[in-house]
Formats: C-alpha cells, sequence, structure tokens
C-alpha cells in the first residue's frame, strides 16, 4: 500500500497518508471481505476514500470485486478504490466500462468519482489462454446445478471433497473444472479449509449466459452402430431415443444409447462390441465426455435416459423440424 500512496502523492501533488482499518472496526461486513482485503483510510482532495488491496491478486474476478466494492462503499459510505499491482488488459477494460475506481502504482489512476484518468504506461503479461468452450467436468458442474434444482443434494452446499465424491470425479479433477469457471466469472470460491462454491447468476441467466458465451457443447465424442448391445453394461438411451421422456414426440426407429468414453474403450479392449462401425447397426451409441449415468442420477424419470440439457446440446446442430420443436419444449420446461 505504501507504493500506491506514493505513487499517488508524486502524481498528483497530495500529501495522502494511510491508516489501516482493523478487522474490529469491520462492523457487519461478511467475514470473507476480512479474508480477501486489506483496507486502508486516507484522504485525497478533501475526499476521505477507503483504499481496497486484495491479499491474493491470483483470485481477481471483476465481478465479484464489483459486488464486494459497492458493498465496502455502502458500510463506510467513502469512494472506494482498489489497489493492484499488476492488472492484465482485459481486467482493465472491464474496470473501465464498470466504472470502478483503481490504482496501479507507477502505472495508472483511475478515479472517475474524482474525475481523474492518468495513463503512463501499462505493459501486461500476455493472458493465460483458454479453451472457447469449457472443459467436460466444468460443462458437467454447470449442467448439474441448473438441472437438480429441486434435489436436496445441491452442489454450492458441499466441498470440492463432497462433490468429488458424489458425481464420481477424483478432487483434482474438481478443482480444474472449479478453477474454469471461476475463471469465466460463472463461480465464486470461498472457505478456508474447506472450499465451496456459488454461482455468481440465476440458473436461467447462467443458462443462457453459457450459450451467448458459446461455453456449451455435444457431450457426444462420436457414435459408434452396432448389432447386438454390449452384456453386463448399463447404459441410458440418448438422441431421438430419449426425447419422449422430456417431450411429445415419438421414438425414432433406430435406438440410441449413451455411454462414457472410459466405459467405452474399456469395452473396445476387451472384444465387447459386435461389428462396431461408424456407418450402420441396429443400435447407435453416442461416446461421450462426461458420464451421462451421474449427470441423470435422482431426476425421476419414468424411463432410463440422459438427462435434458446435454440431451438438448447433443442435437441442437440438428436441422430435423421435429427435434427443433422437442429442443424447444425442453428448454421450456427445464430453463424457463
Amino acid at each position: 500500500m505504501r507504493k500506491a500512496i506514493n505513487y499517488i502523492n508524486e502524481t498528483l501533488g497530495t500529501n495522502a497518508v494511510e491508516i489501516p482499518i482493523h478487522n474490529r472496526d469491520f462492523g457487519n461486513l461478511p467475514i470473507y471481505i476480512s479474508q480477501a482485503y486489506k483496507l486502508y483510510e486516507a484522504r485525497i482532495f478533501f475526499k476521505d476514500i477507503v483504499l481496497v488491496e486484495l491479499k491474493n491478486e491470483d483470485d481477481l474476478s471483476i465481478l465479484q470485486a464489483d459486488k464486494h466494492l459497492q458493498l465496502l462503499r455502502n458500510t463506510f459510505n467513502r469512494i472506494v478504490v482498489l489497489v493492484l499491482d499488476n492488472l492484465q488488459s482485459y481486467n482493465r477494460k472491464r474496470l473501465i466500462e464498470k466504472g470502478i475506481n483503481f490504482i496501479v502504482p507507477g502505472k495508472q489512476i483511475f478515479l472517475p468519482e474524482l474525475l481523474i484518468h492518468l495513463n503512463e504506461s501499462f505493459t501486461q503479461p500476455k493472458p493465460k489462454q483458454r479453451n472457447e468452450v469449457l472443459m467436460p467436468s466444468a460443462q458437467f458442474l454447470l449442467l448439474y446445478h441448473i438441472i437438480h434444482r429441486y434435489q436436496n443434494w445441491k452442489l454450492e452446499e458441499h466441498p470440492f471433497k463432497g462433490i468429488a465424491q458424489k458425481l464420481k470425479y477424483t478432487p483434482m479433477a474438481i478443482t480444474y473444472a472449479v478453477e474454469e469457471l471461476k475463471q469465466r466469472e460463472l463461480i465464486e470460491v470461498y472457505g478456508e479449509k474447506e472450499k465451496y462454491i456459488k454461482f455468481n447468476l440465476e440458473r436461467s441467466e447462467l443458462w443462457y449466459t453459457a450459450q451467448e458465451q458459446k461455453l456449451l457443447s455435444s457431450p457426444v465424442l462420436k457414435t459408434v452402430y452396432v448389432d447386438v448391445l454390449p452384456s453386463n453394461v448399463f447404459m441410458l438411451k440418448a438422441n431421438a431415443s430419449a426425447l419422449p421422456e422430456y417431450t411429445s414426440l415419438n421414438p425414432s426407429k433406430q435406438q440410441y444409447y449413451a455411454i462414457e468414453k472410459n466405459a467405452f474403450y474399456f469395452l473396445q479392449k476387451n472384444n465387447g462390441l459386435v461389428n462396431a462401425n461408424d456407418r450402420e447397426g441396429q443400435y447407435a451409441i453416442e461416446v461421450w465426455k462426461y458420464n451421462p449415468e451421474a449427470l441423470a442420477e435422482d431426476m425421476g424419470n419414468d424411463n432410463a435416459v440422459v438427462d435434458p440439457l446435454s440431451l438438448y446440446l447433443s442435437l441442437k446442430d440438428s436441422l430435423d423440424e421435429r427435434i427443433e420443436m422437442g429442443l424447444e419444449q425442453i428448454i421450456e420446461k427445464y430453463i424457463w
């Protein structure tokens, strides 16, 4: 914080001094504020301000920071300024777009409430590249949260370890999935010893945001046709065979089933598929990127079918008008 104060004084010609705001002075602020930030009082041009320093800048989320700064402003009734040592260009742009006061010592002062904007230099490390769509495990978590809104077991009420056990993922896979959702600003992570997640949007808004940003993809890796279903393997109906469960459509002549990719490769390795090919067969087996059974569990369907939103994503590019009508019915039932 001393660097920020020196930068303010040198740049603006002031004599500001920072005074720490101790935890005991936080009043009724949530505990996560004191865990995430250091707060200081200062005075610039006869205006009392609160300087907010993020303890771990790797945790910076613009959406979350905006909410927290508004909370601090309402609590202290003062101008609130975010202080950052480093700031990537895309986050800088978002802070400016949202009108959030911020200071990057030696580089930039943006205080729209004081009509101050000084930009000396701004060279940033290249931001990490990320995939256009969510990784399968991250998509799984997002869809599970939307679909299971009425079930007793909810993602937001359990730590990472509990989520991994319930959804049959490794703890590391859940950690990676959560990190990606956090980077997309779809969730917040909180907690010390045990980490929990909190989705930033209502379920319908979450779905439409993910759709608009093109984050969601078909769960189907490929489709394999066989003449005989593999024995001793439980599979859910998928594709047009699953549509009657959620829509007014009749089942198709071609029978479709879904299987998780690792289970499929096990069958393939152990010669469990009869006359497998990529063109035709009595049964079509969709090989999924994630476990269709875990996502459809506890849905209370009359038949063993895949979940409705993964079904939607697997068919959304279909040109069949009947299927398009069925997909509209799914959205009306599970999103609106």
